[in-house]
């Protein structure tokens, strides 16, 4: 019985396996997509046409559902000096039969004024077509930003330390834009001695909203904000570019000085970008900035800082520095500029008091620190031989005495 069981069983397996096997046979196969390596290629070649101005290789890659648009494109680009473009495929999966998604990591580079590449994460269709893979879209990756000439027709304007690259712009008003960029690189230059490139690239958008589009994040975020320096804090001389992008319509409404003080505040960034690491509060990068812009104007104490010293003659003195939530765009408009203008008074008060060769040297130490935590009471021992309860009650004394009085 056992014997006879044990052949039915054996038997009952073969066809199951058999039905299986005939099964599988019917089941339509995984649709496979290119291989990343053919996807690299592809946008490779696309790239070198581009840079080489050969509009028939750039189109080579697209679908010709794309070419209208790309032709529109590759015209715009022709007004930027571009010394690098290039994609990094970090990903490709299959959408179906003849279709796939790659990722690729996006960066361009400006001959004459970027070090490393402005960077962005791209997301890429693509479709096969008689045997070889086409793009049929090219679209920013959730929360990264559009590209200056995917909104219009670009001019540029050229200045000795800078370029200024806007849509929607008329040329005098960005030849003014490049004359306070021209201003600020030396200003920044003469406050800040350690070593950085010495121009920057001014992006000038058609508005708020495009602006937004740019920076990959809501424009509500950033109505009252003049202008962003975008970048990668700490990455070295090998880091993505950095672009100072100006908000149109909150820059509009400055005067000659508040224009000159903005962007000489984000050409500061630009040249501290390799020392300002994650250790490096807001307090100290954004009251170094606003120390660089208002060095040599001539500013009291109460022109720069309006706010806090109104809360300071209030009896509303703040007993500590500000965090660094107390700098996020969009919340109390006047919360953060007594954020910011804290900042200023703590840095100046370095630069007074220990002098201005102490002020950068502690931003450095602060910068080059591995973490956040220790990192400010290190550099004050170190740098300032102070405390940061010392350090603290100093700055509190010092708002009193610069601020406290009608």
């Amino acid at each position: 019985m056992t014997g006879q069981g044990g052949r039915v069983a054996r038997g009952a397996g073969a066809w199951l396996l058999a039905a299986l096997l005939v099964l599988a046979g019917c089941t339509a196969p995984k649709a496979q997509g290119p291989a990343r390596a053919e996807v690299q290629r592809l946008l490779d070649g696309h790239a070198e046409a581009l840079l080489d101005r050969d509009e028939a290789g750039f189109l080579a890659a697209l679908d010709p559902s794309l070419a209208p648009a790309a032709r529109t494109e590759f015209g715009r680009l022709a007004k930027i000096p571009l010394g690098g473009w290039t994609y990094r495929v970090t990903g490709v999966e299959a959408a179906g039969p003849g279709r796939a998604t790659a990722r690729a990591e996006f960066g361009y580079r400006i001959k004459g004024y970027d070090s490393g590449p402005a960077t962005s994460r791209r997301i890429l269709d693509l479709a096969e077509r008689g045997g070889r893979w086409y793009v049929t879209g090219d679209r920013a990756a959730d929360g990264a930003p559009q590209q200056l000439w995917q909104q219009g027709e670009v001019t540029a304007v050229t200045g000795r330390r800078s370029l200024v690259l806007g849509v929607g712009q008329g040329p005098r008003r960005l030849r003014e834009i490049a004359d306070a960029a021209d201003r600020a690189v030396p200003a920044v230059g003469d406050a800040w001695p350690s070593p950085w490139a010495g121009r920057i690239v001014v992006l000038v958008p058609a508005s708020l909203d495009a602006m937004g589009m740019l920076l990959g994040a809501p424009a509500a975020s950033y109505r009252g904000i003049a202008a962003v320096t975008t970048g990668e804090a700490g990455g070295g001389p090998k880091a993505p570019a950095d672009r100072v992008i100006v908000n149109p319509e909150a820059y509009g409404t400055l005067g000659s000085f508040g224009r000159q003080f903005v962007l000489t505040h984000e050409t500061t960034h630009v040249a501290t970008r390799t020392q300002t690491t994650s250790s490096t509060p807001l307090w100290l990068s954004e009251g170094l900035a606003d120390w660089a812009a208002y060095r040599g104007t001539g500013r009291t104490p109460a022109q720069a800082a309006p706010e806090l010293a109104r809360a300071v003659r209030e009896g509303r003195a703040p007993a500590t520095l500000p965090d660094d939530q107390a700098f996020a765009f969009g919340g109390d408009g006047d919360a953060m500029a007594r954020a910011y203008e804290s900042g200023w008074l703590a840095c100046a008060l370095i630069a007074d008091h220990w002098g201005e060769d102490r002020l950068t040297a502690f931003y450095r130490a602060v910068g080059a620190h591995p973490q956040r935590d220790g990192a400010l009471e290190k550099a004050l021992h170190d740098v300032l031989d102070t405390t940061p309860e010392a350090f603290t009650a100093r700055w509190r004394a010092s708002l009193t005495e610069r601020l406290g009085r009608d």
